[in-house]
């Protein structure tokens, strides 16, 4: 029977520090594989031969890729991350009401100019603000 005592103070930080290079380890080979699947330069047998390459060689494989396409790989990343916050920052605006006249606020803005610019009269913007805020 095998009791804690009996395994020594530096084989836990030695099976430790193994353990956490075999997450990096993971983790780089995972980022190395999704870039190669996401890139839209390459072709479907340019990926089929990275990915072999990868998983043959893997120690190769992956530090050869990483070394070759680091610009790229960095480049995709920004761009993917600038896409996605320009597709939340629409989604807040459209959700707040402040983007293309969406919202109750929006249509209330709306309604106001049309009063203003005597397009409607104060009934008919009362009965728009209401269903603004029914909305």
């Amino acid at each position: 029977m095998l009791i804690a005592a009996d395994y020594p103070l530096l084989n836990v930080v030695w099976t430790m520090t193994i353990f956490v290079f075999w997450v990096i380890w993971f983790w780089i080979l995972i980022t190395v594989l999704a870039d190669i699947f996401r890139r839209r330069d390459t072709s479907g047998w340019g990926k089929a031969a990275w990915t072999l390459f990868v998983i043959v060689l893997p120690y190769l494989g992956v530090f050869v890729y990483l070394i070759s396409q680091h610009d790229g790989m960095a480049e995709r990343q920004i761009e993917r991350t600038q896409k996605q916050q320009a597709q939340f920052d629409d989604y807040v605006r459209t959700a707040a009401g402040t983007g293309n006249g969406g919202g109750a606020a929006g249509q209330i803005a709306q309604a106001k100019e049309l009063l203003d610019s005597g397009a409607i009269d104060k009934a008919e913007y009362e009965s728009l603000k209401v269903k603004a805020l029914a909305a």
